[in-house]
């Protein structure tokens, strides 16, 4: 049996970017997201607040928040398409755990290579493209033990699309590149031990 779900339907996936997306609306209608004051008082990472005072649940709320409206499309398209593929192959609930787990643990090497700076420049950080690095991540561990196919996504076009948004990322001023690479790579060791090839005849989990 094919490891990806063909006619599954990628309903976690969807909730997670109408979640982001509502976020978005709500926080926009009370002020503006692209105020670095604002989005620290709703929840973006502020590191000596995540030391000084113990507001861990910073580096769960920021998986949430958007800076500015191109910041929360551009994610969302990306979202769209790797998301739905890793929970097809993932399964429902285990995507929801392996989506929380890899934005997690992006922003806590993000947290980590901030301390070296803290006292020099604190940045405040939120967006879920450690998460959605994750994902990448994911799919990079399940293409590859699918022999470079899962879904109609070969290793090449996957490679490709990693490289270019990394690119994209270390060009750019304002981009938690840490947060990207420490996703990718939370994302791949985190499938290496959620992820299960079926076997042959076995229906992909749901």
């Amino acid at each position: 049996m094919n490891a990806y779900r063909e006619n599954g339907r990628a309903y976690i996936n969807v909730m997670l970017i109408a979640l982001n997306v509502l976020v978005f609306v709500f926080l926009e209608m009370i002020g503006s997201t692209e105020d670095a004051g604002f989005m620290v008082k709703w929840g973006a990472i502020y590191l000596p607040l995540v030391l000084s005072k113990g507001e861990y649940y910073r580096l769960l709320t920021a998986m949430f928040l958007h800076f500015g409206a191109s910041h929360l499309v551009n994610n969302m398209l990306v979202l769209s398409v790797l998301g739905e593929r890793l929970e097809m192959a993932l399964g429902h609930i285990k995507y929801l755990v392996f989506y929380i787990l890899s934005g997690l643990l992006a922003n806590i090497i993000s947290a980590c290579v901030q301390f070296q700076h803290i006292y020099k420049q604190a940045d405040v950080s939120a967006g879920a493209s450690g998460a959605i690095f994750g994902a990448a991540g994911g799919l990079i561990y399940a293409v590859a033990v699918n022999h470079g196919q899962l879904g109609g996504l070969t290793s090449r076009q996957l490679g490709f699309m990693v490289l270019l948004t990394l690119y994209h990322g270390f060009t750019s001023k304002g981009v938690d590149n840490a947060a990207h690479l420490g996703g990718l790579l939370a994302g791949f060791f985190l499938a290496a031990v959620m992820y299960r090839k079926p076997g042959r005849g076995r229906l992909g989990r749901r």
